[in-house]
């Protein structure tokens, strides 16, 4: 009894802190300059506002005994899920803001040392 209720307990406070992550992202997206900056708010917002509330649905999932033997179906149907946004999201935002970047679509703001020019220089690329 105890340990579902922690259990529960830890969900929610997972889900919360994930509406958090989102609040977060939208600010930065309604506040960040320009492309780059804001495309990093939304890596934040996706994991930090889908993957820790998919752990705490896991965790809710295993604090309800009334969901019999379909709590393990949906606590791991959510940590599969969490593990395959924690793969797949980085992935492929970095993917956005290289093609972004090479192909000159979001010209960045501000940059100090620009390591990926000085790379495509080296193998005949032309110099932004």
């Amino acid at each position: 009894m105890y340990v579902e209720a922690i259990l529960v307990f830890l969900g929610e406070a997972l889900i919360a802190i994930g509406v958090f992550f989102d609040i977060i992202a939208s600010i930065g997206m309604l506040r960040l300059p320009d492309f780059y900056s804001r495309i990093h708010a939304l890596t934040v917002g996706t994991i930090g506002g889908a993957v820790v509330p998919l752990i705490g649905v896991a965790l809710l999932a295993l604090g309800a005994p009334f969901l019999g033997v379909y709590r393990l179906y949906l606590a791991g149907a959510a940590i599969i899920t969490a593990i395959l946004l924690l793969m797949l999201a980085p992935t492929g935002t970095h993917v956005i803001a290289r093609a972004a970047y090479r192909s000159g679509a979001a010209k960045p703001l501000y940059i100090s040392i620009d390591e990926l020019a000085t790379k495509s220089e080296g193998r005949g690329g032309e110099k932004r």
